[in-house]
């Protein structure tokens, strides 16, 4: 069973902007916490969700940053890492932007979503295994990735403290057209052709029809920014992994940074621009393949 995070009395304090169409988050610097989500899987099929639902669970999706593989769920732990460290990881401005990071459990084994829910791991922070029913095993590193179909045993294993993106939603089945695990890493996913554009984008998930929904992993030079100002059907989610830059969301704009999350309704005008001295990257979800009414 998947746990919800424990919250004190003095509950974290999040930086927010909200609409209908739009949610913006920036973590303040005083505390964290950890929020997980899921499709609810007991809703009957034919039962649609609300654009309410679905901000909630895009942006909480995107929140969740700090997760314990802890036997059986996952939980939030407390902070006891030293934030001083001199070590930095390849996305250490995402588990600590401006805050203290919270330190993961150790010597931990995660439980199974829930029934018919499909889950996606994107490793931020340290190393995970993953083993399937059949014994299989791989070590999921920084910039590693896993879909699990809906229902498929598996387990996750964490020797020493990692940080975790986590998808976990219902999955919109089609007849005769199931999903298939996957696993791999970002550098082994080729560099596609954005006509028009001058950002780099890799999908980390086929984009065949069995497939319900996509990451993306969208590259921008400092001084890039998008050509035109994004319009699109789907919904979106995303976490800023690097750099900073200005985002649009209609008629709004924000300054963000790593580890800042956005969700965006369906016909949400959007726009980046990169700023700062280095990379921007960001790791963006999308529903396809499934009609959106």
């Amino acid at each position: 069973m998947l746990c919800q995070p424990s919250l004190s009395s003095q509950s974290p304090n999040f930086g927010t902007a909200q609409s209908p169409n739009f949610s913006y988050s920036r973590r303040n610097t005083e505390q964290t916490s950890i929020t997980r989500f899921s499709r609810s899987p007991s809703l009957p099929p034919s039962r649609r969700l609300t654009m309410n639902h679905a901000l909630a669970i895009i942006f909480t999706t995107l929140s969740l940053l700090k997760m314990a593989v802890a036997e059986e769920e996952f939980c939030s732990v407390p902070s006891i890492v030293d934030s001083g460290s001199n070590s930095k990881h390849l996305y250490w401005k995402v588990t600590n932007p401006t805050l203290s990071p919270s330190h993961l459990q150790e010597n931990s084994l995660s439980g199974l979503p829930p029934y018919d829910a499909e889950r996606f791991i994107f490793v931020v922070q340290g190393a995970v295994t993953l083993t399937n029913v059949s014994g299989i095993s791989h070590k999921l590193t920084v910039d590693s990735y896993a879909y699990l179909p809906p229902n498929v045993e598996h387990s996750l294993k964490c020797d020493g403290s990692a940080t975790l993106v986590v998808f976990e939603r219902r999955h919109a089945s089609l007849e005769n057209q199931p999903t298939e695990q996957i696993v791999g890493s970002t550098d082994q996913q080729p560099l596609l052709e954005t006509p028009g554009e001058v950002f780099q984008l890799r999908k980390l998930i086929p984009t065949s029809i069995p497939y319900d929904f996509n990451i993306h992993i969208m590259d921008f030079q400092p001084g890039e920014y998008l050509n035109v100002k994004e319009v699109h059907y789907n919904q979106h989610g995303l976490l800023l992994l690097e750099g900073q830059g200005i985002y649009r969301l209609g008629d709004s704009w924000y300054p963000v940074q790593a580890g800042d999350a956005i969700w965006m309704a369906p016909f949400v005008p959007q726009w980046y621009a990169a700023l700062g001295k280095s990379r921007s990257r960001y790791l963006l979800y999308k529903d396809v393949n499934r009609n959106p009414l």
